[in-house]
């Protein structure tokens, strides 16, 4: 089964402006981002869809008490990377990526998939954005700042 070409890219982040970023295990490169993951059906709505690649990818509980999803209204659409394309239907070229936030209270212990990364830190926003590979992940953690309601 072919993947959909509809995902999520979920910056979880606190108030304090600290962001998680993982490092993927399927990249020899030095690949670091935030939680990503496509619709597992066209009907998945993108709030079910951020919440159990969060679970999947952290173990984090995105809808636990003091948590808080918001969609931040962006997307983007870019090219896939010629070494993950084999996962798409034959043709298709492109994903489009539409962008939430996930604050948490405090930075949280997180359990990785070792399929899917090998590695986390939690890091100010800033640096954050610095490793990470994609250039839409870096741009949305810098985004960040602007979609923080005063509590």
């Amino acid at each position: 089964m072919y993947k959909i070409p509809e995902s999520v890219l979920v910056v979880i982040h606190t108030a304090a402006l600290h962001v998680l970023v993982l490092r993927r295990a399927d990249s020899a490169e030095d690949f670091w981002q935030s939680v990503t993951g496509s619709k597992q059906s066209a009907g998945e709505s993108w709030r079910e869809t951020a919440l159990r690649e969060v679970r999947e990818e952290t173990g984090l509980d995105g809808a636990a008490p003091g948590c808080r999803l918001t969609d931040w209204g962006l997307e983007n659409v870019y090219s896939l990377y010629p070494q993950w394309r084999h996962r798409y239907a034959p043709g298709v070229m492109t994903n489009t990526e539409h962008v939430l936030g996930l604050c948490l209270p405090a930075p949280a212990p997180v359990r990785l998939n070792p399929r899917e990364h090998t590695a986390c830190a939690w890091l100010p926003w800033r640096e954050a954005a610095d490793r990470c590979y994609s250039p839409s992940n870096a741009e949305a953690i810098l985004w960040l700042p602007h979609f923080l309601s005063p509590a």
